[in-house]
Parts: structure tokens; C-alpha cells; sequence
């Protein structure tokens, strides 16, 4: 493979669009390049997650979801490609079901927080929550897995902030004024 970024000053973006990997060229605003963007900002906040952890299984698994989301961010990038498939969604159900199995259950919502590791973690799924939003909107046909992918990554990333908080979690605490 050559230099794929050697240049990256360009200007080609100047006039406020950017280009696709089949070599179209989409406004800035689009709806597509507002979901191509959403999962690069996910990717980036999953990257800040995984340095907030302590746990190396929390990391290892938010490494390799990196790299899944570097696939989604190129599938939707070239028209009439998908590269997540369901084996993605079933490692990532695995995972859940796994890392569940041992924490008490939910009587209450969680805080976010508690940890920079844990508000990482909720931060990240958050973030999850809105790029699954924009897949939505595109109402796409080839961003369906990508969808369902990103549904099971926000379960993940919330059992992985309970994983984080190490029976640490704060519970909420609904105040009732009478």
C-alpha cells in the first residue's frame, strides 16, 4: 500500500465539501458526513475510554472496537459496502452476556461517573447513542448492521462502566420534594 495521507493540507475541503472513498464529493452538512463523523468522534472518545481504564480486558476490548469502527467509518464511506457483518454483533453480544454475568443486578439507574474511567465509559456510550441516531436518519439500507452494531456497543459500554467502577457505582436517588 502507498502513502495513503502524505498530503494532508489539500484545500480541497475549502469549499465546504469533502470526498467520499468512491471519489464523490458530499457537503460537510450532509447527512452522511454527519454520521461518518459521528462514529470518528465515537472512536475518538472510545480511544480516551480505553486510556482511562485499569482493567485489561476493558482495554483489549475497546481496542478491537476501534478497529471495527475504522470499518464502519469506510463502509459508509463507499456506497454499496458493508464490512460489519453479524459475527461483529454476535462477539459483541458474547462479550456483554460475559462481563454481565458477574455484576449484581439493576435496582436503580447509574450515575454517570464516579471515576474518570467510568464517565469515560458513559461518555462513550452516549456518544454510541448518537451515531446510532445518525445511521438511523440516514434510513439507509447498508447502514443496518452498522445500526445494530452500535446498539450492542452502547449495551457494552454501559456494563463496561459498571465493570469500571469496581462495585463503586453510584446509584440514583430520585429526589422527591413535598
Amino acid at each position: 500500500m502507498g502513502h495513503r495521507l502524505s498530503k494532508i493540507v489539500t484545500r480541497t475541503g475549502d469549499d465546504g465539501t469533502t470526498g467520499l472513498s468512491d471519489g464523490s464529493r458530499l457537503r460537510k452538512d450532509d447527512a452522511l458526513i454527519e454520521a461518518i463523523g459521528t462514529v470518528d468522534e465515537l472512536n475518538s472518545v472510545i480511544g480516551f475510554a480505553e486510556s482511562q481504564q485499569v482493567l485489561p480486558h476493558l482495554r483489549e476490548a475497546l481496542v478491537l472496537i476501534q478497529h471495527d469502527l475504522f470499518d464502519l467509518g469506510g463502509a459508509l464511506s463507499l456506497p454499496g459496502h458493508a464490512l460489519l457483518t453479524e459475527v461483529h454483533i454476535e462477539a459483541l453480544e458474547q462479550t456483554v452476556t460475559a462481563w454481565n454475568a458477574n455484576l449484581p443486578p439493576l435496582k436503580e439507574f447509574i450515575l454517570p461517573g464516579g471515576s474518570p474511567a467510568v464517565a469515560a465509559m458513559h461518555m462513550a456510550r452516549t456518544v454510541c447513542r448518537r451515531a446510532e441516531r445518525r445511521l438511523l436518519s440516514l434510513d439507509d439500507e447498508r447502514t443496518a448492521n452498522g445500526r445494530v452494531y452500535l446498539n450492542r456497543l452502547s449495551d457494552l459500554l454501559f456494563v463496561g462502566a459498571r465493570l469500571a467502577a469496581e462495585g463503586q457505582e453510584r446509584s440514583w436517588r430520585p429526589r422527591r420534594f413535598s
